[in-house]
Order: structure tokens, then C-alpha cells, then sequence
């Protein structure tokens, strides 16, 4: 498609007007005598050709008041015994154009425009129709209006048809991305499997040869210096193999600098931001905090995230909050509630049921570190979350916070 054809489709005002102008000048040259003259003054039929000519300049902004337009002007010139000129040119764009652009009812209608069309004008210009001819001068006269008229429908569906064909290729192109977005995910967990097989199998060598090295640690030295260079050494080629494999595990994109997972002693940054955002809440610790397993950690985190932030979506005007820590010998207790209405069952993704994905998420991360989650109304209203986690008999103490 060159340059003129793309300017031609974005401008069609443009060349409606260039269109209409050129049979506003066929229309003054119809009225000029055989010197040149102007025959006459203003009349009517000059009226009813600047009409026409303006109809035609908006004619595909709004096709089916143009067309319905220009079949009461065709009426009414039959009406009036208006003889038409060069602005009766008009009429066949017009037929196009309710048959390439109108509604249905306008293409249907004007189809009849044109079967009329025929014995109108031979009335008009014969003033004085013969019944025997009249059928046939009819059919010659209408043929034009006609052929114009399955020129539009032609164009109509062709225009379907490319636009057809561009859906089409639009969907097949976002079928082959999904197809190859479900590819990649498959590929990463094959991946995932195969990278837990080699972490596995070198953390278990790894694990034989230090039990090994212990029991010859004091009769046998060299032994053990060699357990303990082949551990070394598979350490080191565990953790070249784990940062290649992670390296293609990483999502196209995510280049940016690595921060940390955020841990339990984040909390108080966390209730921080969601008080700036306008939910009041509380947080209190209780029993000897200590250092927590990663996992744990960042569930205990993620819970609470997700929990305050729900609360804030469904906990209605005005909620209030409560985050409990107690830190137990072998369990530790996280505990949030509110006063809103999520209790009420009012909103499916945060309610009794527990059918939203936040809670699903909560259950997943609960489960994976072994733990046991309670969420449902709360006396007296509101919402809870009860979360409790398993936890090693000993621990490093740790900062209060």
C-alpha cells in the first residue's frame, strides 16, 4: 500500500469534499447556456444541488442520514418536476454509500431507491412517459443506480472479509504466545525438577562424606582431609550448577537488582505503610523472639500482607486491625483481625468461604511449612486469621523489634 493510499484512508472527509466539489462544478456547468452564461438566477434546483453536494461531503461519517436525505431530495424533485442536472451524479454515490456503509434498513432501502429511481427520472425527463417503452426505459435508467449499489455490497463484504481475516490473525498470533508462554512454564519446571534431583543427590553425597569423616576424623586423618576436600569440591559444583540452572529460571525482564525476601523483623516497616495508607492497626509481640527459618519467615510475612490488604479491600468503612506475634518454645502464633464487616460474607474472595485466591495462597504457604491456618468471622464482628507454625525446640535469641 504506497503512501497516497494510506493519506486516502485516513482523510476521508477530505476526498468526500474533492468528490462533491467536483459534482458541485459538473452541476454549474449544466446550467450555463450554449455562450457560456449563467441561465437564470438562484432556483430551487440550485438549493437542492448544494444539499446534495453537502450531503456527500459527510456521507461515510453518517451514512444512513445521508442516504435517507437524499431519498426525500429524490422525492421531492420527482414531487416538485425538478429536472435533474449534474448534480443527479450524487444520487449514485449515494446508493454506493448506503450500500457499502448504511445499516442494514438503509442498504435494503436504498436497493428500492434504485429500483424507483428508474421510472422517476424517465418521468422527469420525458415529461410525457409511453406505456409501452416505459418498463424498458425504466430498467436502462435504473441500471447505473443498480450496478452502483453492488458495487457498495461488494466492497461491503470484501471489507468484512479483510477484517475477518485481521481478527484471524490476531488471535492466531496470541494462541502462539500463550502456546509458547505454557512451553516456557513447562520447561522451567522440568527444569525446577531436574535442579531439585542434582541438589538432592550432591546435598546427600555431601552428607554421607561428612558422617564418614567423622568416624575417621581421629584414626584415619588423610581419610578424613579427603571426605573433606571431596565435600568442598562438590559443595562447589552444586553451587555452579544451581546458579546456572537459576539463571535460566529467571522470567524475561527481570534483570533488576536482587532484593531480599522479607523476613518477620519487617513487619513493623509493613504496618507502617499500611497505616500511611489509612487502615489503623496494632501490632504487639509476645514470648522471646529468635531467629525463624527463611520459609517461615516469609510466610509469616506474606500472611500478614495479604491479610491487611484484604482487610482494606473488603472490611467495608472504616476497619481497624490487630497483628499478634507470640513467639512459642516449638510454635509461632500469628494472629490478625479486624472490626470491618469481612465477616459478613458480603464479598466471595474474603467471607467464610474461603473461595478467594488470597486464602488460597495463605493455605499454600501455611502447608508447605507444615503449619495449620483458621480463617473465618470473628465474634462480634470482623475477621481472623489464626496461623500457627512449627518451630525447632532451639534457636539463636534475637533483637527485640
Amino acid at each position: 500500500m504506497t503512501r497516497l493510499d494510506v493519506w486516502l484512508r485516513e482523510h476521508p472527509l477530505a476526498v468526500d469534499g474533492a468528490w462533491a466539489f467536483a459534482v458541485f462544478c459538473l452541476a454549474a456547468l449544466s446550467r450555463l447556456d450554449g455562450h457560456g452564461a449563467w441561465q437564470g438566477g438562484l432556483r430551487a434546483e440550485d438549493a437542492v444541488a448544494l444539499v446534495l453536494c453537502g450531503l456527500m461531503v459527510v456521507r461515510r461519517r453518517r451514512p444512513d442520514a445521508v442516504v435517507a436525505g437524499a431519498l426525500v431530495l429524490g422525492l421531492a424533485q420527482a414531487c416538485l418536476d425538478m429536472h435533474p442536472d449534474g448534480e443527479g451524479i450524487a444520487y449514485l454515490v449515494f446508493a454506493y454509500t448506503g450500500a457499502a456503509f448504511g445499516s442494514v434498513w438503509i442498504s435494503r432501502l436504498a436497493l428500492v431507491g434504485c429500483l424507483l429511481t428508474g421510472l422517476l427520472a424517465f418521468g422527469l425527463i420525458t415529461r410525457h412517459p409511453a406505456p409501452d417503452h416505459a418498463v424498458l426505459w425504466a430498467v436502462l435508467l435504473s441500471s447505473p443506480f443498480l450496478l452502483c449499489w453492488a458495487w457498495g455490497r461488494l466492497i461491503r463484504t470484501r471489507r468484512a472479509y479483510l477484517i475477518s481475516l485481521e481478527e484471524r490473525a490476531v488471535r492466531l498470533e496470541q494462541e502462539r504466545d500463550a502456546n509458547a508462554r505454557v512451553a516456557v512454564a513447562d520447561e522451567r519446571a522440568r527444569i525446577a525438577r531436574e535442579l531439585h534431583d542434582v541438589v538432592a543427590h550432591n546435598v546427600s553425597l555431601m552428607a554421607v562424606q561428612a558422617g564418614g569423616a567423622a568416624c575417621v576424623v581421629e584414626t584415619s586423618p588423610a581419610l578424613a582431609r579427603e571426605a573433606l576436600g571431596t565435600i568442598a569440591s562438590t559443595g562447589r559444583k552444586t553451587l555452579a550448577e544451581m546458579r546456572s540452572l537459576l539463571g535460566v529460571l529467571r522470567a524475561a525482564g527481570t534483570a533488576e537488582e536482587y532484593v531480599p525476601q522479607p523476613r518477620v523483623e519487617d513487619l513493623p516497616e509493613l504496618l507502617e505503610q499500611v497505616r500511611t495508607a489509612g487502615l489503623p492497626v496494632e501490632f504487639s509481640v509476645s514470648g522471646e523472639s529468635r531467629e525463624l527459618p527463611r520459609g517461615v519467615e516469609l510466610a509469616v510475612y506474606r500472611i500478614v500482607q495479604e491479610a491487611l490488604a484484604n482487610v482494606r479491600k473488603h472490611g467495608g468503612p472504616d476497619p481497624t486491625a490487630r497483628v499478634t506475634v507470640d513467639f512459642g518454645d516449638r510454635r509461632l502464633g500469628v494472629l490478625i483481625e479486624d472490626d470491618g464487616r469481612g465477616g459478613t460474607g458480603r464479598s466471595p474472595a474474603w467471607g467464610a468461604g474461603g473461595t478467594g485466591h488470597g486464602l488460597i495462597g495463605m493455605r499454600e504457604r501455611v502447608a508447605m511449612v507444615g503449619g495449620r491456618l483458621e480463617v473465618g468471622p470473628r465474634p462480634g464482628g470482623g475477621f481472623r486469621v489464626s496461623v500457627v507454625l512449627p518451630l525447632a525446640a532451639t534457636g539463636l535469641p534475637r533483637a527485640d523489634w
